[in-house]
Parts: C-alpha cells; structure tokens; sequence
C-alpha cells in the first residue's frame, strides 16, 4: 500500500485540528470520556476529514503540502491553535447551560454546599453539576454530537489548512458569545430567579409586619423547597434549550472561517 506524502501531511494537519478541538468542545470533553478514547476518535475523524481537506486546501487559499520541516510544524502549531478556538466557541455556549444552574444554586441557597468536582476540576454546587451532566446526557442521547462533529467538518471548506485563523472574526465570535452566554443562563434560569427573589421580598415584608416570627430562619427551608420543586420545569425545558445552542454552537464554529 501506497501513501503519498500529500496526504500524510493532510491527515496530521486535520487529525492535529480535531484532537485541539475534541480536548475543549463539550460533550467529548468531558473527563469521563478517556484520553485514549478521545484520540482513537481524532485518528478517525481525521482519516475521514482527509479527502474533504485536502480538496478544500487545493481549491481554496491553502496549501496542502508545507515547503519544509519548520512551515509544517508551524501549520502543525495553527491548527492546534484553530481546533482549541473552535471548541473554545462551543464550549462557551454550552456554559450557558452550567451558569444557569450556578444562578440557581446562588439565588436557591445551594451554594453553600459547593464542592470540588473531579470531572470539571471546579468546585461547583450541586444544581450546576447537575445542570452539566444533563447536558452532556442529553448531547449524547439526542445525536447533538453528530451535528458538532459535521460543523467541525465542514470548518475544514470553511476555513481550509494553510489558511491562519481570522483574529477580528474570533473576536467577534467570542464578544458576541459572551453575551450569549449571559442572555442564555438567564432565559434558562430567569423565571425561577424570579420566584426566588419575590420569595425574599415576601418574607422580609413579613419580617416588618411581625419582627418576632424571625422569617428569614423560615426562608432557607422554603427557598430550598421552591429550587426543588420549580426546578423540574427547567428540566423540562432543557431539551429544546439543548438544541437550540447547538445549533448556535454549530454556526459560531463555521462564521469564524468567514
């Protein structure tokens, strides 16, 4: 069997960008998915990719096949450099979903039971990992993973090997994803915010109206109680939201080849 040496350099330029891309974009980020997992995955996606690549690279901007060790291994550094980006940029709007649970375990009184989380390396409260394993859960139950996968597929027309990443569309993406991201976690988090903070005007009204009932001793248990209950609701809500930011996800990743 013959290689030609073209399409060696295509399939470690492409495998490069989607192993960057598969250490940072969720769900294949998580820690529960093993290092050896993940890099079989890149290997396959990258035999795949080849053809795609390398078609794109000849017809647009790029070039396939560097002039030397030091251009390849600089194109090597670059694609290293796209692929984290991108899953940069997925991740950000996924984290809309983990921030919503951060409001939540914040407003609802949860977050005085924080603790160190393995899987994340944070210390999170129990509401947002919670909130982060039904993401993941439901990337995988609802084949969102197949469209993140074909979006990182199709960045190599988008934006081809040789070609460096766009600094100003990057910026761009990342400015408006950080806005995104705080509009989401409130959209996802917002009505029982709302309840919950109208749980504490209610009670402090009764605090002036009877001082002696001590009702904020009260409030904890009721607050707790109103988190739990209500927060079936957003749950309900969760699978639509899902696909929703995926698809956001999906075309924050392909503009920035623009």
């Amino acid at each position: 069997m013959q290689i030609s040496l073209a399409s060696l350099e295509v399939f470690m330029l492409a495998g490069v960008r989607i192993a960057a891309f598969l250490v940072i974009a969720p769900p294949f980020s998580h820690r529960t998915i093993p290092g050896r997992i993940k890099a079989m995955l890149a290997v396959g996606l990258g035999l795949v990719a080849t053809p795609r690549a390398a078609a794109a690279a000849h017809d647009g901007a790029g070039t396939a096949i560097a002039s030397g060790t030091a251009q390849f291994m600089g194109d090597l550094v670059m694609q290293v450099v796209i692929g984290g980006a991108l899953g940069f940029l997925v991740a950000m709007v996924f984290a809309a979903v983990q921030a919503a649970g951060g409001l939540i375990d914040l407003f609802g009184g949860f977050q005085l039971a924080a603790a160190f989380d393995p899987m994340s390396q944070t210390s999170s409260a129990p509401f947002q990992r919670l909130y982060t394993l039904t993401t993941v859960v439901l990337l995988f139950a609802s084949n969102a993973h197949h469209m993140i996968i074909a979006g990182l597929a199709r960045t190599f027309d988008a934006l081809p090997l040789g070609v460096p990443l766009n600094l100003a569309a990057m910026a761009q993406a990342v400015t408006g994803g950080i806005t995104g991201l705080f509009v989401a976690a409130l959209q996802v988090a917002g009505p029982l915010i709302v309840v919950l903070f109208l749980a504490d005007i209610g009670l402090g009204l009764l605090t002036r109206v009877a001082p002696a009932l001590n009702a904020f001793a009260l409030g904890f248990p009721l607050k707790i109680l109103l988190t739990i209950t209500l927060s079936a609701m957003v749950f309900l809500a969760l699978p639509q939201i899902i696909s929703a930011l995926t698809d956001t996800a999906v075309t924050n990743v392909l503009e920035v080849g623009r």
